[in-house]
């Protein structure tokens, strides 16, 4: 399977010349595709399950700060969701440039590209559109040798949600960057059942479920996961900023290397880039269950017009609803 942005790179791979970089490209099978075709790649990624996926194929470092210390004639940028995320990763790429080195972004309509030209010219570079195709954009972008993007950095925020307060941190992409989201407010309001034992903090973001847990029950053995490198590297500086004591890991999926858990919470996701992927919280909802210990509980929050609550039934035998707002509802389950 290959995502329309890759299909759109190999229809283009004749501008993949020399040293070739690929940034934040899809865990799909471009990296089959690439290996066969015998260039001289690296990947660069924040993501567990792109690392898994090019990791074998074609040389692969999984970084939050995207830092390698090579040049390369080739960078391709896979478009991200996230615009801030897009400038990050733009600041960091002039180190791998040469004089005469190329640079092309490639991404999906729906997820923003169409407005690359106006977002370069804003950092004084130009973005040359050279190919549309798949529902995608191919740009060339000039510039990045001659100007010196100014690079963001982990900021430090703050949630102040009735009993919690305190600071935290976050990278550009990271979910819950520079706020907490109304979905998981709802679940912070609803989590009183989690006073002791081992809790996992699945799909962390910025670390706000997990660190609101640990300072109200500081006995807790905390975990936290996520598939993002900017993720972990966010909650781990907001751990340490509230001088808490947890393990991070990152992982696709719940981390096997753990013990069994108590309690298990998250605001899971549904998207693989742009699209729905209601399999990875089906999947997570069956690997809790598994990870739980006898009378743990999974408590999670959801979209309500999705089939959460079905899941947990399937699962664990019983769901309980403990709270609905705005469109966001809240379930917990009990492993028997």
């Amino acid at each position: 399977m290959l995502y329309p942005q890759s299909q759109l790179l190999l229809r283009n791979i004749n501008d993949l010349t020399g040293k070739i970089l690929l940034i934040e490209p899809m865990a799909d099978q471009l990296a089959f595709e690439l290996a066969d075709a015998k260039l001289d790649i690296t990947c660069l990624t924040s993501d567990v399950a792109v690392a898994n996926a090019w990791q074998g194929k074609i040389p692969t470092t999984l970084s939050h700060d995207f830092v390698l210390d090579a040049v390369f004639d080739t960078v391709v940028v896979f478009f991200p969701k996230s615009k801030e995320l897009l400038h990050y990763l733009l600041a960091r790429i002039k180190p791998f440039l040469h004089d005469n080195s190329n640079v092309y972004l490639v991404g999906d309509n729906k997820g923003g590209i169409k407005s690359l030209a106006a977002l370069a010219e804003k950092l004084g570079l130009h973005a040359h559109k050279l190919d549309n195709a798949k529902h995608c954009l191919w740009f060339a972008l000039n510039g990045l040798g001659e100007q010196t993007l100014k690079a963001s950095t982990m900021a430090q925020f703050a949630v102040n949600h009735g009993v919690f307060s305190f600071p935290f941190c976050s990278l550009p992409g990271v979910f819950n960057h520079g706020q907490l989201d109304q979905g998981s407010a709802l679940l912070l309001e609803n989590l009183g059942h989690v006073q002791q034992g081992t809790v996992l903090d699945f799909a962390c973001g910025a670390g706000l479920i997990g660190t609101a847990l640990k300072l109200r029950e500081p006995k807790i053995q905390l975990f936290a996961s996520d598939i993002s490198a900017l993720a972990v590297a966010s909650t781990e500086a907001t751990f340490a900023l509230n001088k808490l004591q947890a393990q991070v890991q990152a992982a696709d999926g719940i981390p096997t290397s753990t013990p069994a858990f108590d309690h298990i919470v998250s605001n899971p996701p549904f998207h693989t880039g742009l699209k729905t992927d209601l399999s990875i919280a089906e999947q997570f909802i069956l690997d809790s269950k598994a990870k739980l210990k006898s009378n743990g509980s999974l408590t999670l929050v959801a979209n309500a017009h999705l089939p959460y609550a079905e899941w947990l039934t399937a699962a664990f035998g019983n769901v309980k609803e403990l709270a609905r707002r705005q469109g966001f509802v809240v379930y917990r389950s009990i492993k028997n």
